[in-house]
Parts: structure tokens; C-alpha cells; sequence
């Protein structure tokens, strides 16, 4: 089947965007990439309560905050995240750093959404810790820091700061 130059051009469906981050930097970060989510239903979340309302970034969830060494906050964080996926049902998973993120990168992983990690701008020596992991969970693996990018074998395609 051939299509006629003339035939209208259908545009792509909007994903479902599950759009993660700590406070701080990190969502400061997700914040100045919300450009690029305008044609999507992006579902924010964050670490900090207020945070999303400050930013009007909505809707928004607050997250339960984990570290590394913090092994049962990690779980709590865990299990809200997959009770969130039933519910959100995410095309793509974004990221820029921290646990919480990771965590909803291997969901998304697992669930069959796109997953994209972008390394915070503060790590501008090495990747971070999570940015390391995230390396097997990510369709997009990006460092802000071209050299850091080509030490870590990560892609780089600019700073959002």
C-alpha cells in the first residue's frame, strides 16, 4: 500500500511518562527538561511534599525517599512504585538520578516501558553510584558531562543547565 503525499500525517499518540526525582538538583533538573514532555501525559513524582505544587507540576505523587542505606525505605519505596505502575501503567520512565528513580527505572524495565536516566550535573568527576546500575535498566543512558560521557561509555547530548 502506498500513501499519497497528500494524505494528512497522523501524529503520534501521547505516551504516559512517569517523570522521577529527588528533591534538590535532581528535580530542579527534571523540571527544566519539562519541555520536552508538553505532548505527553506525564505523571510527576517527587521526594519532597509541597515540591510539585511549588513548581506547578501536576499531577504529582510524593514518593517515599530511600537510600542505599536505608534498606526498609528502599522497600517502602519499592512497593509504592509498583503499586503506582498498576495504576499509571507508564510508556517511559525518566529519571535524573537518585534512588527512587533507579527503582522506577527496573520497574519500567520490567514492565515494558522505555526507560531514560539522565546522571545529575553535579556529578561532573564520575557517574554516580545509581548511574553506574542504571546502565543495564536504561534505553537512554545519559551523562551531562561530555567527559564523564566518554569515560563511562553513557551518551551525551548537552546539559539542561
Amino acid at each position: 500500500m502506498t500513501v499519497s503525499p497528500s494524505a494528512p500525517h497522523k501524529a503520534a499518540a501521547p505516551r504516559r511518562v512517569l517523570a522521577i526525582a529527588s528533591s534538590g538538583g535532581h528535580w530542579q533538573q527534571l523540571m527544566l527538561m519539562r519541555p520536552g514532555f508538553t505532548h505527553h501525559d506525564v505523571t510527576y513524582a517527587t521526594t519532597l511534599p509541597g515540591l510539585a505544587q511549588q513548581f506547578d507540576a501536576a499531577p504529582a505523587h510524593l514518593v517515599p525517599d530511600c537510600n542505599r542505606n536505608e534498606p526498609l525505605q528502599a522497600l517502602r519505596c519499592l512497593i509504592w512504585l509498583v503499586v503506582r505502575f498498576v495504576r499509571l501503567r507508564p510508556h517511559v520512565v525518566i529519571t535524573t538520578a537518585a534512588l527512587p528513580g533507579l527503582l522506577a527505572m527496573k520497574l519500567g524495565k520490567v514492565t515494558g516501558a522505555r526507560t531514560i536516566w539522565v546522571d545529575s550535573v553535579a556529578n561532573a568527576e564520575t557517574l554516580s553510584a545509581s548511574g553506574q546500575t542504571a546502565r543495564r535498566f536504561a534505553d537512554l543512558w545519559l551523562s551531562q558531562w561530555p567527559d564523564v560521557a566518554r569515560d563511562s561509555g553513557a551518551d551525551y547530548a548537552g546539559s539542561v543547565l
